[in-house]
């Protein structure tokens, strides 16, 4: 358990940067009632009463709905490569244009992946939840499933299965769509498979050992290692649960890898032209989903949230230069910010003043957690760029003004800050976990369910419309407004550059501290070995 810490850094009083506002930024209970909605329509929401007053959770949720839509409409998710992230860039260009803002299109290659297929047709019909592993070959096979030294009973370690030719012996392979059904543990996932395409298989099922639960998902990896070799047949994983219901006598099955195609992908990029020259704020959120669902929580949360608060400062006449970014591909490797970045030279890094991203500020099962730019709560993986500190600052009181607990996220760069921090920019963001199962003394101070994770949809085809918590997304929401006003009049603490104080005179506490267990981030990666 992280120690609560009541005042970890110095008074935060930051009027001369612009960041002064206390008055408007108190519990929701003492908020001033929200103005009619055509009064926000036709008004400069150019303070922080005005622009809190405008951001409401509904009209995120307006957003949400529209790509629950799109998703509901084009398969279930919005992935990039897909003609459901093709219908939310249209819609997330078309509200700003409407809002006023400068649009552009910012394209990038990309290999799209189609989503592999496995399918159980003899003795029970099934499909179950599958994936790649690297270095695969490609191919539809549809035959008998041959087991390969297998171990279903507990407690199934060690497991040796498909490790040596000899455990081929005596299986028959000579057909022309043999799929040998192999357990992980012991040897690599390549050895395992050239073992079985040496033996004659048509294709591969890897399934999980099932000794743990930990391992007893859904399995995939590298079949690179030892074996440097792509292979020539298709090779799928799969949990233990549905190994051992492919293992049952008589079973056939259909695993099905299609060969990856270019299909080149977009950002969407808008600006507010400031009046200061060559200083810009971004603001970015991912907008594509996994494959597996929507990706309502994961990132529809932190694009919508983006996206009212584009609405609502439109007409903001801005001292710096305002950059919001709609990323594609983060799902598939963070590929849209890479690409991005990678593509400005070195007046263009320059310019930018910092970066705030904002991915997946709604989960359900929730605690409210900012990018730890301080490292007080983790040592940081990558160089934390001067000027990310004040920023972690700036959430942390606007919290902490509001009365509501929060803690460290690891500042990773596992999302689409991290070309940017790669570059020297100052970054900062807020997060509500993902995949990290929320602790019994964080249910205690942020409520919800010990022993779940913070999104229990994370990545999941349940990441829907009722996948994101309400409460969260309101507050997360002011708080990425108050943010971004606040840095379009002055980012003088974080990169110096002096600028104007937003309208009215208000002042942030100093942070209370993280109050609480830390958070974590991450999750695991599965690698090529047993």
């Amino acid at each position: 358990m992280f120690p609560a810490q009541q005042s970890r850094r110095a008074s935060t009083v930051l009027a001369t940067a612009g960041l002064a506002f206390a008055s408007v930024l108190v519990p929701a209970a003492a908020a001033t009632a929200a103005p009619a909605a055509t009064a926000c329509d036709s008004r400069t929401n150019n303070t922080y009463d005005k622009v809190l007053g405008c951001v409401t959770v509904d009209g995120v949720l307006e957003h949400e709905e529209a790509f629950q839509a799109i998703a509901d409409a084009n398969g279930g998710n919005r992935a990039a490569g897909t003609t459901g992230y093709t219908a939310s860039v249209d819609y997330v260009v078309e509200t700003l244009e409407a809002a006023g803002w400068s649009v552009e299109l910012d394209e990038f290659p990309f290999t799209f992946v189609p989503p592999p297929l496995l399918e159980q047709l003899m003795p029970t019909q099934a499909t179950y939840s599958t994936g790649v592993f690297t270095g695969t070959g490609y191919g539809e096979v549809t035959g008998n499933v041959i087991p390969v030294d297998i171990v279903l009973a507990p407690p199934r370690d060690p497991v040796t299965s498909g490790c040596e030719a000899s455990d081929f012996v005596g299986l028959d392979f000579s057909g022309t769509a043999d799929i040998a059904l192999i357990q992980r543990g012991t040897c690599e996932f390549g050895v395992k498979a050239i073992n079985a395409q040496t033996a004659g298989a048509e294709a591969v099922i890897i399934f999980n050992q099932g000794n743990t639960e930990l391992r007893s998902g859904l399995v995939t990896g590298t079949l690179f290692g030892i074996n440097q070799t792509p292979l020539s047949i298709p090779v799928v994983g799969a949990s233990f649960a549905d190994g051992e219901a492919l293992a049952a006598a008589g079973s056939t099955a259909r695993v099905r890898v299609d060969l990856p195609e270019s299909r080149p992908q977009v950002n969407v990029i808008a600006e507010l032209a400031g009046r200061t020259d060559g200083n810009v704020v971004m603001a970015g959120a991912h907008l594509d989903s996994v494959q597996a669902g929507p990706g309502i929580n994961d990132n529809g949360s932190g694009s919508s949230a983006l996206l009212e608060v584009a609405q609502q400062i439109a007409k903001v006449k801005p001292e710096n230069t305002l950059r919001f970014a709609w990323w594609g591909a983060e799902e598939s490797g963070l590929l849209g910010s890479r690409a991005y970045v990678a593509g400005l030279d070195q007046a263009g890094l320059d310019e930018i003043a910092l970066y705030l991203n904002f991915d997946m500020v709604a989960s359900p099962n929730y605690i409210f957690m900012v990018y730890d730019g301080d490292e007080s709560g983790f040592p940081a993986p990558v160089v934390v760029p001067e000027g990310s500190v004040q920023i972690e600052d700036f959430f942390e009181s606007f919290y902490t003004s509001r009365g509501i607990p929060y803690d460290d996220a690891e500042f990773s760069g596992r999302s689409d800050y991290q070309a940017f921090i790669q570059n020297g920019i100052p970054a900062g963001g807020l997060f509500t976990g993902a995949e990290v199962v929320k602790s019994p003394e964080q249910a205690a101070i942020w409520g919800g369910t010990a022993g779940q994770q913070y999104d229990p949809c994370y990545h999941l085809a349940c990441d829907t419309i009722d996948n994101i918590s309400l409460e969260a997304l309101d507050v997360n929401t002011d708080a990425i407004a108050a943010a971004v006003l606040t840095y379009a009049y002055s980012t003088e603490t974080v990169n110096g550059v002096v600028g104007q104080q937003v309208p009215g005179n208000f002042v942030l506490p100093a942070p209370a501290g993280p109050q609480g267990t830390t958070g974590s981030g991450g999750g695991d990666e599965v690698d090529g070995v047993e």
